[in-house]
């Protein structure tokens, strides 16, 4: 299980390089993944703590990053 972390940075050890088809993209770990989908079922409920709710900010600014990063990876594969 992923603890509270303050910031994005501190997880990077559960973002993993996973082939795709042809590309290699990046991924969360499962652990990070199921967190997430855990604490998004907490937001729903309305259940989240403080701490959960950075917890949860800094996974979601982690997942937006790579998803930008892995669209420009794509984009790069596509035009070559």
């Amino acid at each position: 299980m992923v603890t509270t972390l303050n910031k994005p940075s501190l997880l990077m050890h559960e973002i993993q390089l996973q082939k795709v088809g042809e590309w290699n993209l990046f991924k969360f770990s499962e652990s990070l993944q199921l967190q997430m989908e855990n604490l998004l079922e907490k937001k729903k409920a309305d259940q989240l703590s403080p701490d959960e709710i950075t917890e949860l900010d800094n996974i979601g600014e982690l997942d937006r990053i790579f998803t930008h990063i892995n669209a420009m990876l794509a984009a790069q594969n596509a035009s070559q």
